[in-house]
């Protein structure tokens, strides 16, 4: 192994070191993962202090092993599993998400997202394509004259910002106070957070679920066609959602339907300008458009690692034993680019045939979203590069310091 490189791996403990602050490593995971091909998987991740998976094969069982969740508490205590108790100044945010489609389990998980579920089915998500578009042309319309723009600000994030934010009938000027919450409290989940990161994130979420309270109050009173108007007065076997339900069900919706099609349209544009493809090429007709997205998609994934407990002693076929409430890491990027699923694994082909990857997850957590993240990706990219055919790179993108979370710093393109 090159000395260079931002990581150790011992394969004899089966031992990972590499800090996932350390820029090097950011701007470019993809080597790690290439190397942890070539041995056992998974690896003891020091930093992290959990197995870590990154083979295809591993990832992709083990996001469908009911063994695992991504909740545990529902089945032991803190106290139980040797875990401290959470700190007092972080009580807001952990209400905030107690009630997240992504954090509980079945039966609960089962219950809501039946509820929540309808508005995301393809076939209601085809009828937004004309809106999207529509959207796109304004957004292109507003900077088309400058000759330069950061796309992450002036296109990729309003663009699902604005279409969420209208399936939940949420008013058009309250977007930036949502976005400047949900950057808050996404800190939550990196690594080395620090207590100003965790005071930040819990008043953000103190605010957020307030707003939303008085939004469902009002709501409440005048139901309407809108997706929180739905989970509102919908019913599944005759239970409701709760106030606490709906506040943490909008929240998800708001931050994972925007934060994860934001970074991956700005990854998605970097990746095709980098490449060799002429982007009139990518978009020539809806199945090109589908099948050059789902490789955007599963060339560099916005999301690195997806994390879940295991939900009984058990041992994996590797021998690998671990104990109820052990965590374990599975490396979703790693998984995408894994040569044993993927010819030229780490070359952009907008040709391929698609296949299945990894990104929006697999099993009863796959991304509830993905529908709308696709069709937002495949209309607003197509007429990006319809419009601003001579689009390129007007300074080297680089990533932001946050992995799991994979996106640009800010994306400076010119024509």
């Amino acid at each position: 192994m090159n000395n260079s490189a931002p990581f150790q791996i011992d394969q004899i403990k089966k031992s990972l070191s590499c800090d996932p602050q350390d820029n090097a490593f950011v701007q470019n995971p993809y080597a790690l993962y290439e190397a942890m091909y070539g041995g056992d998987d998974p690896l003891m991740w020091q930093q992290y202090g959990h197995w870590v998976f990154a083979s295809w094969h591993n990832v992709n069982a083990l996001l469908r092993d009911k063994r695992f969740g991504r909740q545990i508490l529902h089945l032991t205590s803190r106290e139980q599993l040797g875990w401290p108790e959470l700190p007092p100044h972080t009580a807001d945010f952990v209400l905030s998400e107690k009630h997240s489609l992504l954090n509980v389990e079945p039966p609960v998980h089962t219950r809501l997202r039946t509820l929540v579920n309808r508005a995301f089915v393809s076939r209601q998500v085809e009828q937004l394509r004309p809106q999207v578009e529509q959207l796109a042309h304004k957004l292109i319309d507003d900077f088309e004259s400058d000759g330069k723009t950061d796309l992450l600000k002036s296109f990729a994030t309003p663009i699902p910002l604005l279409i969420i934010t209208q399936m939940l009938a949420i008013p058009e000027k309250d977007g930036p106070m949502l976005l400047d919450w949900s950057h808050k409290i996404v800190a939550m989940y990196m690594f080395g957070r620090t207590l100003d990161d965790e005071l930040t994130a819990n008043q953000a979420a103190k605010e957020f679920s307030a707003y939303l309270q008085d939004l469902i109050n009002q709501r409440r009173k005048n139901i309407g066609e809108d997706l929180l108007s739905h989970m509102i007065s919908t019913e599944a076997k005759g239970e409701h959602l709760s106030d606490e339900e709906l506040i943490s069900s909008t929240i998800l919706l708001l931050n994972a339907g925007h934060e994860a099609t934001v970074h991956q349209t700005g990854n998605a544009v970097k990746t095709i300008l980098e490449s060799p493809h002429a982007a009139k090429t990518l978009f020539t007709n809806d199945a090109q458009t589908a099948t050059t997205v789902e490789e955007c998609i599963r060339f560099d994934a916005p999301l690195h690692m997806f994390t879940r407990y295991a939900l009984e002693d058990l041992e994996l076929d590797n021998g690998i034993k671990l104990k109820m409430g052990d965590e374990v890491g599975l490396l979703l990027a790693a998984a995408n680019h894994d040569p044993s699923q993927f010819k030229n694994a780490n070359t952009f082909d907008p040709f391929r045939k698609i296949a299945a990857n990894a990104t929006f997850g697999a099993g009863i957590h796959f991304c509830i979203g993905a529908p709308l993240a696709r069709l937002e990706m495949q209309t607003s990219l197509k007429v990006l590069f319809e419009r601003l055919p001579n689009l390129k790179l007007a300074e080297p993108p680089e990533y932001m310091n946050a992995y799991h979370f994979h996106g640009l710093e800010k994306l400076i393109v010119s024509w």
